[in-house]
């Protein structure tokens, strides 16, 4: 099949979206504080919006998308880690796991859009790319809770 290998790239961008829905809606329930809530709900409602594109652009190829997590060593790590820190309050753990989380998921998308180009079509690269700010974005918030919480 000549799309496996698109197939292939783009599932595993969905199975990292996986992570993030499953860890932030995790992290969701475990929080008590509204502002991590509202931060958590945004973080795994945008990785429910790539991931519906994504599973669009699988099935146009004729694949199957993704199902499940990847739960990769760092992805485990990283949502043990919100876990314990919520368990203890510590906001700025939190925020700092988090802030691990949203590099993993960046190398993701930069891994598929630099290593893996010549498989993807020029939309697929613009899909990616959309998402990949999307992703930064969320990020960049993180930092600057970071920030803000480290002046108080």
């Amino acid at each position: 099949m000549k799309n496996e290998k698109t197939i292939d790239v783009l599932n595993t961008v969905i199975e990292i979206n996986n992570d993030r829905i499953e860890g932030y809606e995790t992290a969701l329930k475990e929080t008590e504080e509204a502002e991590f809530k509202s931060l958590f709900a945004q973080f795994a409602y945008t990785s429910q919006k790539c991931n519906s594109q994504l599973i669009d652009e699988v099935q146009k190829l004729g694949g199957t998308p993704a199902e499940g997590t990847k739960v990769s060593g760092k992805f485990f790590r990283v949502w043990m880690d919100v876990k314990a820190a919520l368990t203890g309050n510590d906001r700025e753990a939190i925020l700092n796991s988090c802030k691990y989380g949203e590099e993993v998921a960046q190398e993701t998308y930069e891994n598929a859009l630099n290593e893996h180009s010549d498989h993807l079509t020029s939309e697929q690269k613009v899909l990616l790319r959309q998402q990949l700010m999307w992703l930064k974005a969320e990020y960049d918030t993180v930092k600057s809770m970071i920030a803000m919480s480290e002046q108080d």
